[in-house]
């Protein structure tokens, strides 16, 4: 079984911000057009979800998935 971090930075980003505005999982859901399930997955930290189905939900917050350079100690840390 695949492991979840529900602590991973957009699975608590996504939840808070869903919280914030007292949203349901149903309604954000309904609101950015992607499944109940997938909203779910993503607020549990499921690896291997879909980029452009996570893109619906943080544009909504007014945010994108972006590529940062990361520092060399955790390039080290990874084993790089």
């Amino acid at each position: 079984m695949e492991e979840r971090n529900r602590n991973n930075d957009i699975a608590l980003f996504v939840r808070e911000s869903r919280k914030k505005v007292n949203l349901t999982q149903v309604e954000l859901a309904d609101i950015t057009g992607v499944g109940l399930r997938f909203l779910r997955e993503l607020e549990q930290g499921k690896p291997n979800l879909m980029t452009d189905k996570i893109n619906q939900v943080l544009l909504f917050f007014g945010h994108t998935l972006t590529i940062k350079p990361i520092s060399d100690e955790t390039r080290r840390s990874m084993g790089s």
